[in-house]
């Protein structure tokens, strides 16, 4: 397919499943007249109330143990939400497939409560997971992309098991950058997938504040179907920014643990020296309740050895609505100044950190290389996206619809009009351009990333000046979704020095730019979780920031 022969197919495309119109320099929503408009059209006026809306982990418990509600009909009702909302409504796209047997577990669930009671806090509770993270159930898991259509994993990944057994029910998949965002950077399009966007379900996840707007990756329908009540939470994965990003830009909460304190083993890789998985929630009570079903020593991912003796099964102990009594906080200057107007919600919340007891060490230094995309995190990326997806195919057995990143790469190349409309895919041909991981060149770039970011980067400067954490605004206002104008870039985001040295990293909602939510990152050094969530928890009982969208088409000007 021609370049132009390619903008013709996306423009049709777009206008006709994304209810989106589509012009030369970017997207506005739909005319009247059209298809979305008959299904509700995305205003305000068209959001049908519902009876869980903003309903946190302990007030769906309460609802249960009390009987006005038991998983069954809690899991109607969000299923409800999500035909209401996802593929009517605004469309919102968040959710690429439901559980066919969310019922017969639900009823499963309700029957142990009434014989045994709850298991504990999250027994009964619909989770949404994105849609890398494998579950041998009845669901696929293909990374958004057409080329593992159909794909069953053989066993549960390890965060998928924790959660059943900590009784909740995974209610979906949630849409997200398709390959999480390791594809193209071609132009910076957050929160497509190739997967179901001709039936209505993937393509654009929309962000339900500012439907006009992106929500954020590559966690997009984790972020999304949290942030619109389509379930009580959940779980996104992360190399860099992909689950405080989205936690961002849907005035969430999102906690991206130490690498090791969740397993990998049945996640969709980029990278394993950088990715993990962690919860998206609307508070922060709620991510540490689901934090702690998530932890453990896994020998499937040797990386977790180290948690051993440092990961908790109880998060909660870490609420402390005085936390920020005490705590010693450093300004990350370097990751502010991009936008006057998220400039002064910084400024507000360091205000609030002071009133909290806190203080503040402004400004601190990190090392200028620690940006997205330099030449050591690319190169440490490049290397073990081709080793960790090869060995992810590989154990999908002889019946994997694809079996290695050469037939990925293919595929795409086969089914343009799926998978290449609108972007290429120059991040998967470099990556498999690239050697094993004995090659000098990506050991040295390991090597350097772990220096510039732990070394000389957050250890030597949280030392320095004796910190509990360092702070900056997570990310910029959410931009227009435009997947046929020049590249909008990565904007702005704090998110690579805790990426690249593998360390926690956590936001939480810092008010709004109009009508669009911003996020305040906290990061800190490894195992440090605990005190990031005491540090949150009282800035979120300070502040308050968390409101419901209200699914606007266009930001109002203030």
């Amino acid at each position: 397919m021609s370049k132009m022969d390619r903008r013709t197919f996306v423009r049709s495309s777009v206008a006709a499943g994304a209810a989106l119109s589509v012009t030369g320099s970017g997207c506005a929503p739909a005319p009247p007249n059209d298809a979305a408009s008959e299904a509700g059209g995305g205003l305000p006026g068209s959001i049908p109330p519902f009876e869980l809306n903003e309903l946190s982990i302990g007030d769906l418990q309460e609802a249960m143990e009390s009987g006005r509600h038991t998983c069954r009909s809690i899991t109607e009702l969000y299923l409800g939400r999500i035909e209401a909302l996802n593929v009517a409504g605004p469309r919102l796209r968040a959710v690429l497939e439901t559980n066919p047997d969310a019922f017969e577990v639900a009823e499963a669930l309700d029957r142990e409560r009434a014989e045994n009671g709850p298991r504990g806090p999250l027994h009964g509770i619909p989770i949404l997971l994105k849609d890398n993270i494998d579950t041998a159930d009845g669901m696929t898991t293909t990374a958004g992309s057409t080329a593992l259509a159909g794909s069953i994993a053989p066993s549960d990944a390890f965060v998928a098991a924790g959660l059943r057994a900590a009784g909740a029910l995974l209610l979906g998949k949630a849409n997200m950058s398709e390959w999480a965002g390791w594809k193209s950077f071609e132009r910076g399009v957050s929160g497509w997938s190739g997967r179901g966007w001709d039936a209505g379900r993937g393509g654009f996840c929309r962000n339900p504040y500012v439907l006009d707007r992106q929500p954020g990756g590559s966690s997009s329908g984790s972020g999304v179907g949290a942030a619109a009540n389509l379930a009580a939470a959940a779980i996104g994965s992360e190399t860099d920014g992909s689950i405080v990003g989205p936690s961002s830009q849907n005035c969430l909460v999102g906690i991206k643990p130490t690498i090791g304190l969740a397993s990998r083993a049945g996640v969709i890789p980029i990278a394993h020296s950088q990715d993990s998985t962690g919860p998206m929630a609307r508070s922060v009570r709620d991510a540490a309740i689901i934090l702690g079903a998530m932890t453990g020593v896994d020998p499937r991912d040797p990386l977790t050895a180290p948690s051993d003796g440092r990961f908790l099964t109880d998060y909660t102990t870490a609420l402390d609505a005085s936390g920020l009594r005490g705590a010693r906080i450093g300004v990350a200057r370097a990751y502010t100044g991009f936008d006057e107007r998220v400039e002064a919600l910084f400024e507000d919340a360091l205000d609030a950190m002071r009133a909290g007891g806190a203080t503040v060490v402004d400004p601190i230094e990190l090392p200028s290389e620690l940006r997205f995309g330099n030449e050591h995190e690319m190169e440490v990326l490049y290397h073990e996206f081709k080793a960790d997806l090869d060995a992810y195919l590989s154990s999908l057995g002889p019946t994997a619809p694809i079996k290695s990143l050469a037939e990925l790469i293919e595929y795409n190349d086969a089914n343009v009009e799926l998978e290449l409309s609108l972007f290429g895919q120059e991040l998967l041909t470099q990556s498999q351009a690239r050697g094993p991981l004995t090659d000098q060149v990506y050991v040295d770039a390991l090597r350097n990333s772990h220096r510039l970011s732990r070394t000389e980067g957050i250890d030597r400067t949280m030392d320095q000046h004796e910190l509990d954490a360092i702070v900056a605004p997570t990310g910029g206002v959410p931009i227009i979704i435009d997947p046929l104008g020049a590249s909008s870039g990565r904007g702005y985001g704090c998110s690579t020095p805790s990426a690249m040295a593998g360390y926690p990293n956590m936001t939480v909602p810092m008010g709004f730019v109009s009508d669009l939510p911003i996020g305040l990152s906290l990061c800190g050094r490894a195992w440090s979780e605990t005190t990031l969530i005491r540090i949150a928890y009282a800035f979120e009982q300070m502040t308050a920031h968390r409101r419901a969208p209200e699914f606007l088409m266009s930001a109002r000007v203030t």
